[in-house]
C-alpha cells in the first residue's frame, strides 16, 4: 500500500473511532436516533478504509454496502454477518435521519452501536494483519 493510501486509511479509521465514541455518548444520553446515525458513520468510515486497501471507493451508501459484500464478504475476507451489520446500520440510519416517526428505541440503538463496534474491530484486526 502506498503512503498516500495508508494515510487515508488511517484517517478513515480515526474518524470511525471518533464517530463510535460519539455514538456511545449519545446512547448514554438517550439520544437514540442520533446514536444510530453516528454508529452507522463509524461503520461507514471503517468500511471506506478497508475498501481503499482493495483499490475501491464507493460513491453512494448503497454502493459501499455492495462493494463490501462483493469484494470482502463473498471473497471470505470477512464473515457474512459483517455485511449484514453494515446493511442494517445503513437502513437504521436512514430511518433515524429521515423518518418523522422513526421506531428507534433504546434496544435498537444499543444493537446499532454494538454492530458498529464489532465491524470496526474486525476491520482494524484485518488491516493490522495486512
Amino acid at each position: 500500500m502506498d503512503k498516500q493510501t495508508q494515510t487515508l486509511v488511517q484517517g478513515y479509521l480515526a474518524k470511525a473511532r471518533e464517530k463510535l465514541r460519539v455514538a456511545e455518548t449519545l446512547l448514554a444520553g438517550r439520544a437514540f436516533e442520533d446514536a444510530v446515525s453516528r454508529a452507522y458513520y463509524a461503520a461507514f468510515h471503517a468500511t471506506q478504509a478497508v475498501l481503499l486497501t482493495e483499490g475501491l471507493t464507493a460513491g453512494t451508501h448503497q454502493g459501499l454496502v455492495n462493494l463490501f459484500g462483493l469484494h470482502l464478504v463473498k471473497t471470505g475476507k470477512f464473515e457474512a454477518r459483517f455485511g449484514r451489520f453494515l446493511a442494517n446500520l445503513k437502513d437504521d440510519r436512514e430511518d433515524s435521519d429521515y423518518e418523522v416517526f422513526a421506531a428507534i428505541d433504546e434496544a435498537t440503538a444499543r444493537h446499532a452501536v454494538d454492530e458498529a463496534r464489532q465491524l470496526l474491530t474486525a476491520i482494524e484486526t484485518y488491516l493490522g494483519a495486512l
